[in-house]
């Protein structure tokens, strides 16, 4: 009988216990933001005001997209450093259709910044998927580049609210029940994302190169062509941000989404997404920017400096960077404990 065909044994407690560290880590977040909400609460009651929490659901939305799309990406052992830039290049080119077609419908607009983000996307892809230049250094090389097409485009020239229709204003300002818009339609996107990656099987894939690339290609993966899909959704998803950045704010210069890739990054490592590939949920990584921000506006609340919000964001990051590791150098040598146990069978 091969190993293949033996009946499972009881797996280790170690094993068990890393699985279910790994199975409760959104759990984990959930507490953590309730703990620093209630903490926050009890020094200062209007924390929990109405515009306060709406304010804690609007403001990591945009984050949330961009997280959503940085994750397939980051699943496979791979990084889009070209998030932020994609994000003002296309909420410049979203307002300045406004400019000049005061009457486009909503919906156009929005896919008009998805169309500009996925452009960026589909070229980060081609070049790391098929030309196998490592990612780092092709989306900080696209970073700089749309930097640079974004200051020669917009060439001091601010978009001004009042060149805003105001029915895209609302998509940003506005509620339904009292939940932002904005919050509801990065929910939407998680909840779809996260659906297609737990039950198709190319999303699937996704997890697969990034736990062992060799083995993918060893068991008929097409690697390149996954690769290059998630750089292509992650540029959408980006493009889409931009758009509702452009709706939240009515206003955009050359720095609109300037530093928002280091954010979404550590949204999404802190929110379980293994930097090193192979694991993570879309829905931890919008749980990851939900708790930064909560942090963010408990600090503003409690009057505590802002120069700790990036301290407190740093400090994540390393502890959830620390604590992924060890979980997969755990997790190797229980597996090769397993192996030699079978084989010694």
């Amino acid at each position: 009988m091969s190993v293949i065909d033996q009946p499972l044994t009881t797996a280790p407690a170690g094993t068990s216990l890393i699985t279910k560290i790994l199975r409760f880590r959104e759990l984990a977040i959930l507490v953590a933001i309730a703990l620093v909400f209630g903490l926050t609460y009890l020094k200062n009651p209007s924390f929990a005001s109405g515009a306060s929490v709406q304010q804690m659901l609007a403001g990591p939305s945009i984050i949330i997209m961009l997280a959503v799309g940085e994750t397939l990406v980051i699943v496979t052992r791979n990084v889009d450093l070209s998030v932020g830039s994609v994000l003002g290049l296309s909420a410049y080119l979203t307002g300045d259709l406004f400019v000049h077609n005061p009457h486009l419908p909503v919906i156009l607009a929005l896919l008009a910044g998805m169309l500009a983000g996925l452009t960026c996307g589909v070229v980060n892809g081609v070049i790391v998927a098929y030309a196998r230049v490592p990612a780092l250094v092709v989306t900080l090389g696209m970073l700089y580049i749309i930097r640079g097409v974004d200051a020669i485009v917009v060439n001091g020239v601010q978009i001004q609210p009042s060149q805003i229709p105001q029915s895209f204003v609302n998509l940003g300002a506005g509620a339904f029940l009292g939940i932002p818009y904005l919050f509801l339609i990065a929910l939407a996107m998680v909840a779809l994302v996260g659906y297609v990656m737990r039950t198709f099987r190319p999303a699937r894939d996704l997890y697969a190169i990034g736990s062992n690339p060799e083995a993918a290609v060893l068991a008929g993966v097409r690697v390149q062509r996954r690769i290059f899909g998630a750089f292509a959704i992650s540029g959408a998803l980006a493009g889409l941000g931009g758009a509702l950045w452009l709706a939240e704010f009515a206003t955009v210069a050359s720095t609109a989404g300037l530093g928002y890739e280091f954010v979404v990054i550590a949204a999404v490592v802190v929110g379980g997404v293994a930097i090193f590939g192979g694991s993570g949920t879309v829905l931890g990584a919008a749980l990851g920017a939900l708790l930064l921000n909560t942090i963010d506006q408990a600090l503003v609340a409690a009057r505590v400096s802002s120069f700790w919000n990036q301290a407190v964001a740093g400090m994540l990051l390393l502890v959830a960077i620390a604590f992924d590791r060890y979980v997969a150098v755990r997790a190797e040598k229980i597996l090769r404990v397993q192996g030699a146990r079978r084989d010694n069978a």
